[in-house]
Formats: C-alpha cells, sequence, structure tokens
C-alpha cells in the first residue's frame, strides 16, 4: 500500500498571468521551483484562495527570478491576474517512508519573491483512536 502525502508546496502566490491562449500548465519561476522541489512537468494541484478553485495541471519553468505564476490554457478560466493560489506537489509513499516525510514548505510575498523555506513543523505522526 503506499500513500499520498503532501511534497512540497508554493504558499499564497499572486498569478502574474492567465493566458487562455497556451495549451496548458502553469508557469513558475524557476527560483520558486527549485525552492520547492518540484520539478518541471510534475502534476500540481492548485488552489486558489481568492476564488475557491481547485485544479491539477503540471509546472513549467518560467524565467528565474522574474515571479512569474501563469495559469495557462483551459485553467485560466479558473484562475485571473492578481489571485492568490497555493501550488501543492503530492508523491507516493510507502507507510513506513511516510511516517518519516517532511515536505518542503516556500512561503512568498506579494511579488512571488521567497520570505522563507521551511520543512513541515514535524513529519506525520499516528494518532491511536
Amino acid at each position: 500500500m503506499e500513500l499520498t502525502m503532501l511534497k512540497a508546496k508554493i504558499h499564497r502566490a499572486t498569478v502574474t498571468d492567465a493566458n487562455l491562449d497556451y495549451e496548458g500548465s502553469i508557469t513558475i519561476d524557476t527560483t520558486l521551483l527549485e525552492a520547492a522541489g518540484i520539478l518541471p512537468y510534475e502534476r500540481v494541484e492548485v488552489y486558489n484562495v481568492t476564488r475557491g478553485t481547485r485544479f491539477a495541471t503540471y509546472a513549467i519553468e518560467g524565467p528565474a527570478g522574474g515571479g512569474d505564476i501563469g495559469v495557462n490554457g483551459a485553467a485560466a478560466h479558473l484562475a485571473k491576474r492578481g489571485d492568490l493560489v497555493i501550488v501543492a506537489a503530492y508523491a507516493a509513499m510507502a507507510p513506513e517512508e511516510a511516517r518519516r516525510h517532511v515536505p518542503s514548505l516556500v512561503f512568498v510575498d506579494g511579488r512571488n519573491r521567497i520570505r522563507e523555506v521551511k520543512a513541515s513543523e514535524r513529519p506525520a505522526t499516528v494518532t491511536a483512536f
């Protein structure tokens, strides 16, 4: 059995572009991808804090240091410039690994510059009921 665990997230990034005519994906500043440990073409979930919408897509690299967060293709109907989003990546792992796993958390400012990168407070714990 494998569990799906949060691998990494970019927290409360600001959408800088929404392009319906692009074929799909979310463009993310390469600096943010590297800090989070999210690879190009990796599946990500995007949670729009502003609109309450959610969608899945894949990440592509934007220029490093530019602060780009661009929602592309059909998903551009679900996010507009200025919206706050959370970008999350997940990984499947065995329960033993999941218990030790600590996700990467990237916190950004209003211009999508890194404010803080940290690991979760603690690995997953199992509570007996």
